[in-house]
């Protein structure tokens, strides 16, 4: 059996590490929490993040990074994106030479504005044969709970990507590839400022004509942004860009959409953090993708105003007829 290394226990890091159990590799999980292995390993569950999820024996759990890593034949990373760069440090003495690297992270990183395949390969010094990620509508729950379900691998070396691919195809997980990361990753992340957006006028009590709206209007935004930085066009019509999309926009498994849906009904962004362990990478993400826009003179509406919302600069109300209020404009701009 293939040993594949997940560094990250939480719900995506945990739901993947079944997918590539199933597809027949043996897995090594790596949590932050001793008492998280200690779960998975006597109980083969993940009560944390995927209570009543039972897991595979082909998973054992480690705190130890060197040995999760050793004898992997694949690193997957899946770890909160804001997170990503301190946990290289610590682990960049312990991960294998050669093998891929594989983001499963949807943000951009606050500061330097970097995706995570930039940040992977400025700790790691991997060149981009190596580095892949994994995107598309993937719900972890349903992921976990074995319901089919689609995604993208994206590798600038097709050869990389075709066997990440094997990994992880299974009877229940169908991959595609593709050699756009660009447009993989600016759809994923973007993906979970637009699903704040929606979040919020749920919340607020708006019906499915918004909705659609801010979803049709967001993915323009995200499809803007990736022109300039060179994406694939074709990338954001597919699985990576508007079947994410839609799945975070729609789904109340989406902590995105559930931490807007919350915002629209008042709560504010201390509140619902402290609520739960689960991190919504569009609360972090969203000032890094405004100012990413900015430095490439994109006009990104509804990030912006979702960004104003997390810094408290402005009510959810606001932010909602603020954009309808917005000047009438040809739809292609």
């Amino acid at each position: 059996m293939t040993k594949v290394a997940v560094f990250g226990a939480g719900s995506w890091g945990t739901a993947f590490a079944t997918v590539l159990a199933g597809a027949g590799n043996q897995v090594s999980l790596w949590a932050r929490r001793q008492s998280v292995c200690d779960v998975i390993n006597t109980q083969h569950e993940n009560p944390d993040y995927l209570p009543g999820i039972r897991l595979s024996e082909a998973i054992t759990a480690t705190h130890d990074p060197a040995a999760a890593a050793e004898g992997a034949e694949a690193v997957v990373l899946s770890v909160p994106s804001q997170s990503l760069r301190e946990n290289l440090r610590d682990w960049a003495g312990v991960l294998p030479d050669a093998v891929p690297l594989v983001s499963l992270m949807k943000g951009v990183e606050v500061g330097t504005t970097l995706r995570m395949s930039e940040v992977i390969a400025e700790l790691t010094g991997a060149g981009p044969e190596r580095i892949a990620v994994v995107s598309g509508p993937n719900l972890a729950r349903e992921i976990a709970e074995g319901q089919p379900a689609a995604a993208v691998v994206a590798c600038a070396d097709e050869g990389t990507a075709h066997r990440l691919q094997k990994l992880c195809h299974s009877g229940a997980f169908r991959p595609y590839t593709n050699t756009d990361v660009v447009g993989c990753e600016l759809g994923g992340a973007t993906k979970n400022v637009i699903a704040l957006a929606v979040g919020m006028a749920v919340g607020f009590g708006f019906g499915d004509n918004a909705r659609a709206s801010v979803i049709t209007r967001g993915l323009a935004e995200t499809a803007r942004l990736g022109a300039a930085l060179g994406a694939d066009e074709h990338t954001f019509s597919g699985l990576a860009g508007l079947g994410d999309l839609v799945a975070t926009c729609s789904s109340p498994l989406s902590r995105n959409r559930t931490f807007g849906e919350k915002l629209g009904q008042g709560m504010t962004v201390a509140e619902i953090a402290g609520a739960t362990r689960q991190v919504a990478e569009g609360v972090k993400s969203c000032s890094s993708i405004t100012e990413l826009a900015h430095r490439h003179d994109i006009e990104m509406p509804i990030a912006e105003a979702v960004s104003k919302v997390v810094a408290g600069e402005m009510t959810p109300k606001d932010m909602l007829f603020s954009l309808v209020s917005r000047s009438a404009k040809a739809e292609r701009w």
